[in-house]
């Protein structure tokens, strides 16, 4: 089913407490997780073939606010290297969506940025680029001053 695939990210959910226990073993894959930080369950996690050399980063900003994690990948071309971010944010969080727009900054310092995640702003439109709420035109505004858009 996921032979193929370079990447796989996950949202972790809890399940009945035992979230922080749990530590599935895909053959081929090297897990990278970080578990939501002073609540039960829940966090994000990303496999990434073993062939690939990659490394977590620390951006030095916020990381026990957001719920995310930033992997570098160095490719075996010359193409250089891809920082794949992934992101689940609760809804209602303005104060760690300000610690999430510092983490972006930095991580779009790099040649390439992947970006998945669940940012939970049901309100935007991604084909027109806009927004209802003031959040997330704020989230929208960020993605363009990283040339994200």
């Amino acid at each position: 089913m996921y032979s193929h695939r370079a990447l796989i990210s996950l949202r972790i959910q809890r399940c009945g407490g035992i979230a922080r226990d749990w530590n599935v073993v895909m053959k081929g894959y090297t897990l990278f997780r970080r578990d939501r930080s002073g609540r039960c369950g829940g966090g994000v996690a990303l496999y990434v073939r073993q062939h690939l050399e990659c490394t977590e980063l620390c951006l030095g900003v916020d990381n026990e606010w957001v719920e995310s994690l930033w992997v570098r990948i160095k490719w075996q071309t010359s193409k250089g290297n891809t920082v794949v971010g992934v992101c689940y944010r609760l809804p209602e969080q303005e104060e760690v969506d300000e610690a999430f727009y510092r983490q972006l900054e930095a991580a779009s310092q790099s040649q390439v940025l992947v970006l998945v995640g669940d940012f939970n702003y049901p309100d935007i439109c991604w084909k027109s680029n806009t927004a209802k709420h003031k959040q997330s035109k704020r989230f929208l505004e960020s993605f363009d001053d990283n040339f994200l858009s």
